[in-house]
């Protein structure tokens, strides 16, 4: 049997507010792709973030 060696998670618990039908389709959406909640949501985050179009420029007058 290997050793267990403990690591520290890279993680900082939040908490937020999500609306009731939102809520019912992550958790939905978790459970199709066999996901905790957290995982899934955290991907969802990655995922904006990665592809998320810059603000327009603010038009100088």
């Amino acid at each position: 049997m290997g050793n267990f060696i403990p690591k520290p998670y890279s993680t900082e618990q939040v908490s937020i507010r999500v609306d009731t039908e939102l809520l019912a389709q992550v958790e939905a959406a978790a459970n199709k792709y066999n996901m905790s909640r957290n995982a899934f949501i955290n991907e969802c985050i990655r995922y904006a973030m990665a592809n998320m179009a810059d603000p327009p420029e603010a038009d100088p007058q």
